[in-house]
């Protein structure tokens, strides 16, 4: 009888809710159109309309502010421009700062030229140089426009979370417009996008249990909004054109509703999992670097790297054995290259690491057979070493 796989990568994505499930196939089972009058379409609509509420409650803002994409890639390309208006006047922006760690979709800059893009440094923990953002923010041209800054609260490889509080205080004195990347964050810790300080927010619906092909920008308010990337019909109150579905969205919002209701009991039941699984590695392989381990960090996320194994052979090996992980984020894993993350915190980025990402359905078993895999590995790695020295 084939053993069942060990699922480890959530961060790439979270396996289907079964509470996202039932929402998505009662509404599939409705004909209508959320933009048309009648009946069926106002029915389709107040899917919609639901969903919203739920997708805002988990950002800590009003249903009003939230604006339904394809996914996170789309909301950020939607809100990394330097097209904006305030109401109906004209708002210019002339210039993005991003940290050098952000996701490549935030590292892309959406609409704004490679010359108006600046990387900011980051420690060797991967946290922001705020003093850096400060002096970047002094320098800046508020004559040509306003400086858009975007940060991660949580990033995708390392887990680690960004003072984006205190970044929000340094930017908001500049007059600077702060876009939060939250895609890993959302749902596994609290997030409130005024606590914050942020101007937007960036959600996706299949990091936290909902379906693929959805996400949202979440905003402060809604006076301030950018220039719509996909103009049309004048879905999601003008601010992203094309056909609404009420199915994906019922499967994200009633996926953001129940990471909500239960944040604090998976949060401590998740943590106690991500520490035994640490704890094991550390035990086995004393020299094994645990990447931001001195920071605060997402509760389900560790990203190691083991000195002498390449971390796309480590993957294979789990692979190999069951095991589901992932050689860095997973919209670059697929490809061979060093880690961006790793080289702007300074490490080695031609070894990468192995990321390590659980939930709630991570089983007390799947951690034993984790750690038996891992040592087999090590052990492995460990011969290879001696062998190498031994011919020297």
């Amino acid at each position: 009888m084939k053993k069942p796989r060990i699922y480890m990568d959530y961060n790439a994505t979270a396996p289907l809710l079964p509470q996202a499930r039932e929402a998505m196939e009662e509404a599939l089972a409705l004909p209508g159109n959320p933009s048309s009058v009648h009946a069926e379409g106002r029915a389709a609509r107040a899917v919609m309309d639901k969903a919203r509420r739920q997708v805002a409650a988990l950002a800590g803002a009003s249903a009003a502010c939230v604006t339904f994409t394809s996914g996170a890639t789309e909301a950020a390309a939607t809100v990394l421009t330097p097209h904006y208006k305030m109401g109906k006047a004209d708002l210019a922006v002339s210039h993005l700062y991003v940290p050098a760690v952000e996701h490549p979709c935030i590292l892309a800059g959406g609409r704004f030229g490679p010359e108006q893009i600046t990387k900011l440094a980051v420690d060797s923990q991967g946290l922001v140089d705020l003093v850096a953002l400060k002096t970047r923010l002094e320098d800046h041209d508020a004559a040509s426009g306003l400086a858009l800054v975007a940060i991660q609260l949580a990033n995708n490889e390392t887990g680690v979370l960004q003072p984006v509080a205190e970044a929000a205080a340094i930017i908001k004195e500049h007059g600077g417009i702060l876009v939060v990347d939250a895609v890993q964050a959302g749902g596994r810790l609290a997030v409130d996008i005024s606590a914050l300080g942020a101007d937007f927010l960036l959600l996706s619906s299949h990091k936290i249990g909902g379906p693929k092909g959805i996400g949202a920008v979440v905003s402060a308010g809604e006076i301030m909004m950018p220039v719509p990337l996909i103009p049309g019909g004048g879905q999601e109150r003008g601010h992203r054109s094309g056909t609404e579905s009420p199915a994906a969205a019922a499967g994200f919002g009633a996926a953001a509703e129940q990471a909500l209701n239960d944040l604090e009991a998976n949060a401590r039941k998740i943590a106690a999992d991500r520490d035994r699984l640490e704890a094991g590695i550390r035990q086995m392989a004393p020299d094994c670097i645990i990447h931001a381990g001195e920071s605060p960090r997402l509760i389900n996320t560790t990203f190691f790297s083991l000195p002498g194994l390449k971390a796309e052979t480590a993957q294979i090996a789990f692979d190999l054995e069951g095991i589901a992980v992932s050689a860095g984020s997973a919209c670059s894993s697929g490809k061979v290259g060093p880690s961006h993350v790793l080289a702007a915190m300074g490490k080695d980025a031609d070894l990468g690491g192995i990321r390590v990402s659980i939930g709630l359905e991570t089983s007390d078993a799947e951690l034993t057979e984790f750690l038996r895999v891992f040592g087999k590995i090590n052990e492995k790695r460990d011969k290879n070493r001696k062998e190498k020295t031994a011919l020297v």
